[in-house]
């Protein structure tokens, strides 16, 4: 397995050093420049309104563009990737009083301009960050409409690949789409073909391959005939090419967060953090818990009792179903939700069985069951069956975001692996329910289960919290 690299090559690689330009790239980092620049502007003359002095809109825009710039705002590595974007910027507005007192016990002597600086830094970070929301959710919808993406050619076995695939298509929209496979086991190119991808041939046609269909990202998967020398020269191939040269890790469900570079004579090596789960860096997420779910209560009692009401109205039994369920580390306790099923539900479960729409799993549900009954059916849709569980929360059995809690009899049968999930409390809403709740497979529950532990971080909750509201209203997998 050889790639060639001629001097030919060599010196379009000295002509293209900062590899192909993404086709979105340079217009998204020029509206961000005038933006910010606007924003500044715009946040001087509110300081001017309140406080009548005009210095600060002469000083406030270039400063807050150096911030921007030196906190690496404008990098291409963070364009369009939302959450290191805002990081970014939130870095650059803590900085700006920095800055401003360093201007005026050097320069100026104007305690009214230190203190117009310091007091600009929350409108102008506050119109930063909603110019790049806007920005980027414009770039997903053409993402979404296959415009402006970095076609992708994937490299390396074909298990991996399949495996990314998988990640790729299930992460909705994104920028690397795959337009080809390079295989290093071709034997398998059947699968990567059921897959709609087209099999390009092997690493010795990479080359070929990126200059016929225009490739702008290379990814290598590991694989076992790729030793440090072939990885290499596949770098060096990308880099002739001017396209992005990404290497997957072979631990994967792994958050960027977790992860950075320790150079160790010479040697890149990847430090990855282990979970932080104690219980000081979670009191944050349990005050937050209650504090929401108390509120959430006493806003939502009288249509929780409505829809008591209802349930008891259209079928016999209580208009509360209590049921078992695991928490944190093995502890059983009751949870509570609206019934959405006839008493003798779990009388018939045997009968439906052979019904089961999670069969690869541990999961049993099914769709159009004939359990559940009319209002029953409209609650599962809608999610209100859930609300009770803000009982649970408030009695710190479950959180507002975790994995799915679990039944006794399932936990029994997990392997030892999946019983890591069992290290945080479940939730009324988490990972499960934002990707598709009943339609995903048990691997693929439990894949995001496991990967909400190892990743639990207060952005993640927060994040998850801000897509729940959508996916009730989208109600997929909700039956």
């Amino acid at each position: 397995m050889t790639i060639e690299v001629t001097h030919e090559q060599l010196d379009v690689e000295r002509r293209t050093p900062h590899g192909r330009r993404r086709p979105w790239e340079k217009k998204y980092r020029i509206v961000l420049l005038v933006a910010d620049g606007l924003a500044a502007v715009v946040a001087a003359l509110v300081i001017h309104a309140v406080y009548g002095r005009w210095a600060v809109a002469l000083v406030l825009p270039p400063v807050w563009l150096a911030a921007m710039a030196a906190h690496r705002s404008y990098d291409r590595r963070a364009l369009g990737l939302g959450t290191e974007e805002y990081r970014r910027v939130l870095r650059g507005a803590v900085a700006l009083p920095a800055l401003a007192a360093v201007a005026h016990w050097t320069f100026t002597r104007d305690p009214g301009l230190f203190h117009d600086m310091t007091m600009a830094a929350v409108p102008a970070a506050a119109l930063a960050l909603l110019v790049r929301y806007t920005l980027r959710r414009r770039l997903h919808r053409r993402w979404a409409r296959q415009r402006g993406g970095s076609a992708t050619l994937l490299v390396g076995p074909s298990r991996g690949i399949v495996e990314l695939v998988a990640v790729l298509r299930r992460g909705g929209v994104q920028e690397l789409q795959a337009a080809g496979v390079c295989l290093s086991d071709p034997q398998n190119a059947a699968e990567i073909r059921r897959l709609g991808l087209p099999v390009l041939g092997g690493v010795d046609t990479m080359d070929d391959v990126i200059r016929a269909l225009g490739i702008g990202t290379v990814v290598v998967l590991p694989a076992p005939e790729y030793d440090a020398s072939v990885l290499r020269r596949i770098s060096w191939t990308a880099a002739v090419q001017g396209v992005d040269f990404l290497l997957a890790p072979v631990l994967a469900d792994v958050s960027a967060a977790r992860l950075t570079v320790r150079p160790t004579n010479g040697v890149p090596l990847m430090r990855i953090q282990a979970p932080n789960l104690s219980r000081v860096s979670r009191l944050p997420k349990e005050l937050l818990d209650r504090a929401l779910a108390a509120v959430l209560l006493l806003l939502l009692a009288l249509p929780m009792l409505a829809i008591a009401l209802i349930v008891r109205l259209d079928s016999s039994g209580p208009a509360l179903f209590r049921q078992q369920r695991v928490g944190r580390f093995g502890d059983h306790f009751t949870m509570f939700k609206f019934r959405t099923m006839r008493p003798d539900s779990e009388a018939l479960r045997a009968e439906l069985e052979h019904l089961n729409q999670n069969s690869d799993g541990l999961l049993f549900k099914v769709k159009e069951d004939p359990r559940i009954t009319r209002v029953g059916s409209f609650l599962r849709r809608t999610s209100l069956d859930e609300l009770p569980q803000l009982l649970n929360v408030i009695g710190g059995h479950m959180s507002l975001v975790g994995p799915r809690p679990s039944l006794p009899e399932e936990v029994e049968e997990y392997p030892s692996e999946v019983k890591r999930r069992l290290l945080v409390k479940p939730g009324l809403t988490g990972l499960w329910q934002v990707s598709g709740r009943s339609d995903l497979p048990w691997d693929e529950a439990v894949r995001l289960d496991l990967g909400y532990v190892d990743n639990w971080s207060m952005g993640l909750d927060l994040s998850i919290l801000a897509r729940t509201g959508s996916a009730v209203v989208r109600g997929t997998g909700a039956y």
